[in-house]
């Protein structure tokens, strides 16, 4: 495995998503670009943090960083584009909205998109790059809230709880139920219901 070498450049921007594997919703992603005076402790893959400790570090990001932005691609754009293609381009747009030009990007995993930029994949980038650290987090805090949104909105199908993964009690609410407009229609299950349904 290649070792995690960082750029020689001062403006590195990191890029993470959010929301591949769930049923619903979009697909989020955040850029960061930190700022060296201002370091924040305690970065790491927003998966390993608590809610309330993810929620404090958003906040202190969104304050402390040189800039940084969220792109999202919708449920349609993922059933059209598929779902690797649909993440690349809401990582393009997240760089995109930034309003600093980094001179360097890099995504967490083992693939990368064309930003127009120099750029390099960081296999466990959410580990061991603080950018990229920050961008997990932003998007994760970003997705959790729309999640808890959909909720508010269609208590009966539990997204506070399974935030769209295919659980058990996801999958019996879609039977329950049936497909939103907000699900992923590609994706098995949901085509699953929808053909059960004659839809």
């Amino acid at each position: 495995m290649m070792l995690y070498q960082r750029p020689s450049v001062e403006l590195i921007c990191g890029v993470d998503e959010v929301g591949r594997g769930p049923l619903i919703g979009a697909v989020v992603t955040a850029a960061v670009i930190l700022d060296p005076a201002k370091p924040i402790s305690g970065l790491t893959d927003s998966k390993k943090l608590s809610e309330k400790r993810r929620l404090e570090l958003a906040e202190q990001i969104k304050a402390q960083a040189l800039c940084w932005a969220l792109g999202r691609a919708e449920p349609e754009e993922i059933d059209h584009l598929n779902i690797l293609h649909a993440t690349m381009l809401a990582m393009r747009r997240a760089v995109a909205a930034l309003s600093i030009k980094p001179q360097w990007v890099l995504v967490d995993g083992n693939r990368t998109t064309d930003f127009g930029l120099p750029t390099s994949a960081v296999v466990k980038g959410d580990l061991l790059v603080p950018e990229i650290s920050a961008a997990s987090i932003l998007a994760k805090v970003a997705r959790d809230a729309e999640m808890q949104a959909l909720h508010q909105a269609f208590p009966q199908f539990g997204f506070a709880a399974h935030k769209g993964y295919p659980t058990a009690a996801h999958l019996a609410a879609i039977a329950q139920y049936g497909v939103l407009a907000q699900h992923r229609r590609s994706f098995k299950p949901v085509r699953l219901a929808l053909e059960q349904r004659g839809l």
